[in-house]
């Protein structure tokens, strides 16, 4: 099925419009790549792109009827940057609505860490937060309840739903 995957890497230009792909299309993508293909294309120059897009899309995936009673500030890391840094977002959820950034100003009441290849994992569906938790692929510091429940918040497209 190489013909359907796209190849986030150096080899494609970096102004790729991924806002083109659907999410389920996305999801589906993720699902039938293999993780040294994600790694591949997450050290790519596509790699802010991809979590730009990614975490733009959450506003519109926040499911606001489950969302609604809650008032919390999110941070992700995504770790293993080519650097050797991290990408840093911050997702605000109030009343129902959610607000992202890369450029985190308040204090969180939880904060994710994960690599990329794990990320696109969990934002896809492909893999669940406690299975990543309890292996020690998602590091999480703060309020773990809420932790817990943080999926259930967001519409999670699936390559199942497509």
């Amino acid at each position: 099925m190489p013909d359907e995957e796209i190849q986030v890497n150096e080899q494609q230009p970096a102004t790729e419009d991924l806002s083109a792909i659907d999410a389920e299309e996305f999801a589906r993508l993720i699902a039938s790549a293999t993780d040294d293909q994600i790694a591949e294309g997450m050290n790519g120059p596509q790699r802010k792109q991809v979590l730009d897009e990614v975490f733009n899309r959450m506003a519109e995936h926040t499911d606001p009827e489950r969302a609604g009673g809650e008032t919390a500030v999110i941070h992700w890391k995504i770790l293993d940057r080519p650097d050797g840094g991290y990408d840093h977002y911050e997702v605000i959820l109030e009343d129902g609505r959610c607000e992202v950034s890369d450029e985190p100003s308040r204090e969180p009441r939880v904060t994710l860490g994960l690599g990329p290849v794990e990320f696109l994992k969990l934002v896809s569906g492909r893999d669940s937060g406690p299975i990543m938790f309890m292996s020690g692929r998602l590091r999480i510091e703060g309020d773990l309840m809420f932790a817990a429940q943080l999926t259930s918040l967001f519409r999670i497209p699936t390559a199942e739903k497509a």
